[in-house]
């Protein structure tokens, strides 16, 4: 039971703590309240910015410059791109800013492809290009772009912003003068990861290659989620270099911060303040930056509950973690292991794979039954049918996997349908526990198909996403593990492989809570986000936001 009411209840700090988090809440919690209206919505939207100009008309996130009637492209010098975070307890805000030059003596149109956090509420965006300062407008999809096609043709100054993804955006910009300095500044904000006692932030700083088949089953905007690609000996000596500062008010006091992907200079203000920065400065933009923090002992939070008033409604955030699970008899598994050996998974990305599989295989226990598919252009299963974890079959298993090469497509229906089968319990018509295991750098197009076959499939299966690489599809993997009812892992490098996958077979090993509603207060008219609660592992709270007309009584769940 928790208690519902005006003033903030938490166990996270003092009175003073998150006062931000709270300024920032109204927005956030809007748009995961309308859940997936919100994403249709937004799909339907885009950011319109116009300004007259009074040039003649023109006849990884990088902008690239092509003149009016030509495909040929070229990059538009970097000057500096420089992030800026402002964390407030489970709450982050950022601010993205690049500073593009044209070094040409003509007049050009700028294409701007780069990836946001899947889960990012952009709410500003502004357009500097020389003296001049443009700010954003919300416009339907198809009225936007004829807009900004009138002004591009009329040598005016616009620019265009389409979410093509959750975790894809991208930036047309009309009419760049001669030798102009274009500033490109976006901010957004996002509610936090927090799981297995930690906080994480994850800023993508790369746009993969996406897989699409050809043909009828070609994704209809394959082109706008591929970014442009240089001719070879053009690109010159660029580096895309980034700066990132994290001012971290945690709220509580922190045992430690760290990143996983890049090396940090760490100051502390006070016990539970960071000022974090890039050792190196300004660095390649070349892999995700992720930064995570722990609460010293005895401060994590066990709950938190934020509310704002904004227009009438009360928005809230409630985090609850449960209490620990008491670690009872190990239930009998059929676990199935997913394995992508497509070409985008060559070099580091398959060892990590790899590794990670057979670190899989040697957990399985003596009761339960396993198999493993591959794909790349095609799907193959070790076994016909998942079969009992006895010595002779894990070591076969592993032989098979060790000798795995990645090639080939990146074709996931056909493994989506081997791995699930609708059925509610193992193979075998056994009741017990039936766990995927899916392992992939997620650089696929066709997001929507493969999560309308999770939804057909799923049956009582639950479906764990482990990202492999520097830079996944984040969007498809918690996507998936969303769908699937399980939980997404994150591994960037082959030094996380035994880390990560200890706190995964963790959760795939403990007792789960299924089947948890909520139930509001008598009386009060509530809107919540999600709509179904999903399964609880260890080490993970219950995230929930929800749109009241009043603030009173007790919720239960």
């Amino acid at each position: 039971m928790f208690s519902v009411r005006k003033q903030r209840e938490t166990a996270m700090s003092a009175q003073t703590q998150h006062r931000t988090a709270r300024d920032l809440l109204a927005f956030i919690l809007l748009a995961s309240t309308l859940g997936v209206a919100t994403a249709v919505v937004l799909c339907g939207v885009t950011l319109l910015l116009a300004a007259p100009a009074y040039g003649a008309p023109p006849g990884e996130g990088t902008l690239l410059l092509k003149a009016a009637g030509s495909e040929q492209a070229f990059a538009a010098p970097l000057i500096s791109t420089d992030v800026t975070f402002r964390v407030s307890g489970p709450v982050a805000r950022a601010r993205l800013v690049q500073t593009f030059s044209n070094p040409q003596p003509d007049w050009y149109e700028g294409v701007y492809i780069f990836p946001l956090p899947e889960n990012a509420a952009v709410d500003r965006l502004r357009l500097r290009v020389a003296e001049r300062v443009v700010e954003a407008e919300i416009r339907e999809r198809a009225a936007a772009r004829a807009a900004y096609e009138q002004a591009r043709s009329n040598g005016r100054r616009a620019a265009l912003l389409d979410e093509e993804r959750p975790n894809i955006f991208t930036t047309q910009v009309a009419n760049i003068g001669p030798r102009e300095t274009i500033v490109v500044e976006l901010e957004y904000q996002q509610i936090l990861r927090y799981q297995d006692g930690r906080f994480s932030l994850r800023f993508p700083m790369v746009v993969g290659p996406r897989y699409s088949a050809a043909g009828p089953l070609r994704v209809a905007d394959v082109e706008r989620i591929t970014p442009p690609v240089m001719r070879p000996g053009t690109e010159g000596e660029r580096s895309n270099p980034v700066a990132i500062h994290v001012a971290l008010d945690a709220g509580v006091p922190l045992e430690s911060v760290e990143s996983s992907s890049h090396r940090i200079a760490v100051a502390a203000p006070s016990e539970s303040r960071r000022e974090i920065a890039l050792a190196a400065g300004a660095t390649p933009a070349n892999r995700d930056f992720e930064l995570s923090w722990t609460p010293r002992a005895g401060h994590a939070p066990q709950a938190a509950w934020f509310t704002e008033e904004k227009d009438g409604k009360h928005y809230g955030l409630l985090m609850l973690l449960p209490p620990a699970a008491a670690y009872g008899a190990r239930l009998p598994r059929e676990v199935i292991f997913i394995l992508d050996t497509s070409g985008s998974m060559a070099g580091s990305s398959i060892r990590q794979a790899k590794e990670a599989l057979e670190l899989a295989l040697g957990r399985l226990g003596p009761g339960d039954r396993f198999n493993v598919i591959e794909f790349n252009s095609y799907a193959q299963r070790l076994f016909d049918e998942a079969r009992e974890a006895t010595p002779d079959n894990v070591r076969r298993a592993a032989r098979w996997v060790g000798a795995l090469q990645a090639r080939g497509g990146t074709e996931m229906a056909p493994a989506i349908k081997l791995a699930l089968n609708g059925d509610e319990g193992g193979s075998d018509g056994s009741r017990r526990v039936r766990q995927v295991i899916f392992l992939t750098d997620g650089c696929v197009g066709n997001e929507e198909e493969l999560f309308r076959l999770i939804r057909e499939r799923l049956g009582g299966s639950r479906l764990f996403t482990v990202g492999i690489g520097s830079a996944p599809n984040s969007h498809f993997m918690t996507k998936a593990a969303q769908l699937g009812r399980g939980t997404f892992t994150y591994i960037g490098r082959v030094e996380q492989v035994r880390e990560k996958m200890s706190e995964l077979f963790a959760k795939l090993e403990t007792p789960v809570m299924k089947g948890l509603e909520v139930r509001w207060p008598h009386g009060v008219q509530a809107e919540s986000w999600p709509a179904r609660i999903p399964d609880l592992y260890a080490g993970e709270p219950l995230v929930l936001t929800a749109a009241l007309d009043k603030l009173q009584g007790d919720l239960q769940i």
